[in-house]
Order: C-alpha cells, then structure tokens, then sequence
C-alpha cells in the first residue's frame, strides 16, 4: 500500500521527508535513490526539489529492486505497473519469442511476492521502441483501461532522432495506414481502406544530418510515427524497416517519454515522464 501525503508549507523534498515524515536522513537518502518518491504522481530522487502548498508527496512502497536490471519501475500500486521498456524488447511474446519479453520479466518480478500473481498487458510498444508501459494486475483493471483507452489518454509523448532535416519547424501528419500482411509492414492509404492517424511534430534541435522531434499523437495506430515521418522521407534513425540506412545509433532513435491519462477507478489525472535517452542529444550536437 502506497502513503500518500499533502504539503502544508514550503520547503525541499528531504526536509520533508525528514522533517514531516520523521525519516532518518539514511532512510531518506535510500527512498530518493531507490526512486521510491513520487511528488504529483512523478518519479523524483532529486533531495533538492522545491516543494510548494498543495503538492502531493507519494512513498511507493512496492519493492523496486527485485525487477530485471534492464527494465526500470516508474510506479506501482495495487492495480497497476508502470516500466521504462528498453529498446530491443519485445512486449509481449510472438510465434517466434515466447520468454524474452517485457511480460514476461514483469510477470516474474510480481510472482516473487506471491506465485499466483499474474499481469495483463493494457498497451504496447514495437519492439525497437523504448518508453512508458503500463499493466494490469487484474483482469478487471485491464478491461477497464483496455475499453476506455481513448477516452482514459490524455496526452502521448514520444521523442525521435531522424535521419535528415525537416522543412518545418512543427506541423500535422494526417494520414491513413493499412498493415501489409505479408510484409507486415504498414503503408499510407486512403480514407476507405485505411484507419486514420494523426501525428503532431515539433523541432527541438537539429544539426546538419539529423533533426530531434517532439512528437504527440492523437491515434495509436500500429507503427504510426515511423511511417508518419518515413512517408515524408525522413525515416527515423535506426529504422531499416521503414527505409533508415543510418546504423550509427545501434537502436531505433524512438523514445515513448510521456503519457498523461485518467485513473479509470478513481477518476483521478495520472502523468508519467522520463527521461529521454542522452544518446539522442548526442546525434544532434
């Protein structure tokens, strides 16, 4: 069960917890670098941050250490989890990989407390995509989110590296995708055959080969941001799938860093944000 507490006066985060939460100063050091405080709903292990009137001050008191050391635990509470997924690991198993995947490493890490414990997927990411992924403990949270998922997102956030630079400074993809199913690949189409996507972009810097992009989108359409800017010949980096020759990052330069949505059981805003990887800022110098 996760304690959560309101800020009544000014001050920074471990006098706060030191001060208010009467924690000793070892055991407020080791809650802030096992990334166990959340200040409104966001991860924070900086002992530093200015807390203000009104702030929301969250001990996850889940243990974070026992997950595979490659996937890293944003948030959990009784219904939900919520992992950074690293590029290169897949979601969920396929024909041809049933053990090397996200479920499987979180389902694993939920069984040390209890064995019959179990996970359900509400969302994905591709394969070669890092970012923000959230699952169900229970089948019933998983409908919930699952069913309600347009309306439940708020905003979706992702960050790329392309190979080339954009014309435009910001701008709007709408397109219409359709999966190959041969090729399983996905290809821009028209109003009747395809599902509509929509994409919204902006330039964070750029240097004379690559552009950094925020990027938003508004549907979660399968592969949608790849083809959005391949379709404009501007793949992303990394993405030999969708026409990037560019192999210098070793991964696809796609970072999924924040997504804001609705709790669906107690109507409450929840906003997750992480770091986009530095290796991105480094290709745009």
């Amino acid at each position: 069960m996760n304690n959560k507490y309101e800020v009544k006066e000014k001050m920074i985060l471990i006098d706060f917890l030191e001060k208010v939460l009467k924690k000793s100063h070892k055991d407020a050091k080791k809650l802030l670098t096992n990334k166990q405080i959340l200040v409104n709903n966001k991860i924070n292990s900086k002992y530093n941050t200015q807390l203000n009137v009104g702030d929301t001050i969250i001990i996850n008191n889940f243990n974070t250490n026992n997950m595979d050391s490659k996937v890293e635990i944003l948030y959990e509470d009784k219904d939900i989890i919520v992992v950074n997924k690293p590029a290169g690991l897949l979601t969920i198993a396929t024909e041809n990989e049933k053990e090397k995947t996200l479920y499987h490493l979180v389902s694993d890490y939920t069984k040390k407390s209890n064995k019959n414990n179990k996970v359900f997927i509400i969302h994905r990411l591709d394969k070669e995509t890092s970012g923000i992924v959230i699952f169900a403990k229970n089948e019933k949270i998983k409908k919930l989110y699952q069913n309600n998922w347009d309306d439940l997102v708020l905003y979706r956030g992702y960050t790329a590296v392309l190979d080339g630079i954009l014309p435009k400074y910001r701008g709007k993809i709408i397109q219409y995708l359709k999966e190959n199913r041969d090729s399983f690949k996905v290809y821009v189409t028209d109003k009747n055959n395809g599902k509509k996507a929509v994409t919204l972009y902006k330039v964070l810097k750029e240097n004379d080969k690559y552009t950094l992009v925020d990027i938003e989108i508004q549907t979660g359409r399968k592969n949608q941001i790849r083809v959005a800017f391949s379709s404009m010949g501007y793949p992303i980096l990394g993405d030999q799938k969708y026409g990037s020759t560019d192999k210098s990052l070793k991964r696809l330069a796609l970072h999924a860093y924040k997504l804001t949505l609705i709790n669906p059981v107690n109507k409450k805003k929840m906003d997750f944000e992480i770091k986009v990887p530095d290796e991105f800022y480094r290709k745009v110098k």
